[in-house]
């Protein structure tokens, strides 16, 4: 009985060890999750499509709250610095497509907002939570090279000056801007 008992506990724990992988989302050096979410005007899209660009990949909890608000507009305010550095920006909450078009428009925000209803997306980047009894995304980030690696994960955010920090790691990891009109 002795066994059988530290083989279930064995078992037991390699199940919640696996578990426990999976829901911390993946590291620095591996491929990012792929995923397919449709944007605040319904437009499906694939981490695929992005191939041979940098992504920055956000996630938020919720449209028009504070912290997600100042976060988005940081980004807007600094697209052109994305941009010159071939980067796209893709924010996901599980904020349906129609709150995601009213907070864009709110906002003025000039990249793509996915819609993650079911928190597949969230998941599978290990940051779905609970937070005030909703089921909402971490607010965290993922820098995903053109080749589709993870090149950098935020755990913490800090959504005043997160951009910034964001632009400064792109032109460590190789992003740089480039020259032109």
């Amino acid at each position: 009985m002795n066994r059988l008992a530290t083989a279930f506990v064995a078992i037991l724990a390699t199940g919640l060890f696996a578990l426990s992988a999976a829901v911390a989302g993946p590291v620095v050096g591996q491929p990012a999750p792929e995923f397919e979410l449709p944007d605040q005007h319904g437009q499906l899209h694939s981490l695929e499509d992005y191939r041979d660009s940098w992504v920055v990949l956000y996630f938020y909890p919720k449209n028009e709250t504070p912290g997600c608000t100042t976060e988005a507009c940081e980004f807007r305010d600094n697209i052109f610095a994305y941009r010159k550095r071939n980067t796209v920006i893709l924010g996901v909450s599980l904020d349906d497509e129609e709150s995601h078009k009213k907070f864009a428009e709110n906002h003025s925000l000039p990249f793509t907002l996915l819609a993650d209803t079911e928190g597949a997306a969230a998941n599978s980047y290990g940051v779905k939570t609970k937070m005030f009894g909703m089921t909402v995304a971490k607010r965290q980030t993922f820098i995903i090279d053109p080749q589709g690696n993870i090149a950098k994960h935020y755990e913490k955010v800090k959504p005043a000056s997160h951009s910034a920090e964001v632009l400064a790691d792109l032109d460590l990891l190789g992003a740089k801007p480039v020259e032109g009109p």
